[in-house]
């Protein structure tokens, strides 16, 4: 008995819609806040410091990618079996709210302590989002999955604009360590705030499948995954997307997760500096998310990927050229306006090659190869950066050295980017799609 959405499925109503678009708005106030502007250079310039900071920060992503990409495949099985979606969706919201707050306790020095929180924290934000993407066939035609994915990322960028703004002021009028901790606080009730309309309004339209005799949810669930490995060739088309969505996705989270120390160490930019950089970010990666969503309508989502791919790779390469914190600035709109457009087409495209009914579960292998590529990612940015300006620093200043770091780590983020590209040339979607619904049949 195969777990299925009934075939003439509800149209989502445009209360279901928004709760998914504000779940987004609210979890970018941690991508925003603890990965970009805030808590990163925190971490590696107050609570680590030195070139040392870049290379913890790098481990302690790996770690909780690490963690993500084991669990994520099985816990996506389950929600499918059990109908559960939202309740673990529910479950890792409030770990990394949590997580995300207690990092108020982390001062300087508290290396261990602030290692263990942000993981935990990323656990949760990562893992929520599993169930998040797979409830997006839930509430969207396969016509209608670019734009609505689209939708989701630019209503999630303004999620993250705002979370500035309320942050921005208490940093600059009043500043100090206490101002910056209290950020991580506000932030995390700004999350749980918005992740609150999902749970209320947004509905689950797969239905629980009874548990054979002698069974539980969690060996159905590893007899399904030998199931979906064993009949991998008839997803094909899936596997080889998700091999250059691995590739690729190691330059989009290398750049995300080191933006800000990037600007810190090359420019000297102050936080108000760098929370300004993320709002203009925002901006573009409101622009670029909805833009995305509409080419992925109109010239097919393949297509749009590559054009934001291509800009992307661009935009990193112009980054290692530049001298001015305005020049900096500029360029970084063009990589934030990219990058959103291969993170929300990356998203539509798993939804159109997933069966009707294994959504959670494909987002699951989806997951891993995301987690796996911040496993890989920020831990070889971190190891090129910290390892470079440690031998640098023989001939150099401390500060030319790590400069020398981080330039040499951010280049190899347009390799990432431009080999994954290669790869992504080789997916026929047509066929991805065909797969999928024939799959459903």
């Amino acid at each position: 008995m195969e777990l299925t959405l009934e075939k003439a499925q509800p149209k989502a109503t445009r209360r279901e819609r928004w709760a998914w678009y504000l779940y987004d708005f609210g979890n970018s106030a941690y991508a925003s806040v603890v990965l970009l502007a805030v808590f990163a250079v925190y971490f590696k310039e107050q609570v680590v410091g030195g070139a040392a900071g870049s290379r913890l920060w790098g481990l302690s992503l790996g770690i909780a990618m690490l963690v993500v990409a084991v669990i994520s495949p099985v816990l996506g099985a389950i929600a499918d079996y059990s109908g559960a979606k939202k309740r673990a969706l529910l479950f890792f919201t409030s770990l990394s709210c949590v997580a995300t707050a207690l990092l108020f306790f982390v001062r300087q020095g508290d290396i261990v302590l602030g290692m263990v929180f942000f993981i935990l924290a990323e656990i949760g934000y990562r893992s929520a989002q599993v169930f998040y993407n797979a409830l997006l066939p839930e509430i969207a035609s396969p016509e209608e999955m670019g734009r609505v994915s689209g939708n989701g990322w630019a209503i999630g960028s303004v999620g993250g604009l705002v979370i500035l703004l309320i942050v921005l002021p208490l940093i600059v009028l009043i500043g100090g360590q206490f101002v910056v901790r209290l950020s991580l606080v506000i932030t995390a009730l700004f999350f749980a705030a918005f992740s609150l309309p999902a749970w209320l309004w947004l509905g689950e339209r797969a239905q629980p499948k009874p548990l054979p005799e002698g069974e539980t949810y969690l060996s159905v669930a590893f007899k399904q995954l030998g199931h979906t490995a064993r009949s991998v060739r008839r997803f094909r088309e899936f596997i080889k997307f998700i091999i250059a969505f691995l590739v690729f996705n190691d330059g989009i989270l290398m750049a995300l997760d080191f933006a800000a120390i990037f600007g810190a160490v090359m420019f000297g930019m102050e936080q108000e500096q760098l929370i300004i950089l993320i709002m203009i970010l925002s901006v573009a990666s409101i622009a670029g998310a909805y833009v995305a969503g509409l080419l992925a309508e109109s010239l097919g989502s393949k297509r749009s990927l590559i054009i934001s791919l291509l800009l992307m790779a661009v935009a990193v390469v112009a980054i290692l050229f530049v001298k001015t914190v305005f020049a900096f600035f500029v360029i970084a709109s063009l990589a934030g306006f990219a990058l959103t457009g291969v993170q929300s087409v990356s998203r539509t495209m798993i939804g159109q090659f997933s069966p009707p009914g294994q959504s959670a579960e494909f987002y699951g292998f989806f997951s891993v190869a995301g987690r796996t590529s911040s496993f890989i990612g920020p831990t070889v940015y971190g190891l090129l950066a910290a390892g470079v300006a440690e031998r640098a620093m023989a001939t150099m200043s401390p500060l030319a050295a790590e400069q020398l770091g981080q330039r040499v780590a951010m280049g190899s983020v347009a390799v990432f980017l431009l080999a994954g590209l290669v790869l992504l040339l080789f997916v026929n979607e047509k066929r991805g799609i065909q797969a999928a619904q024939q799959a459903g049949d």
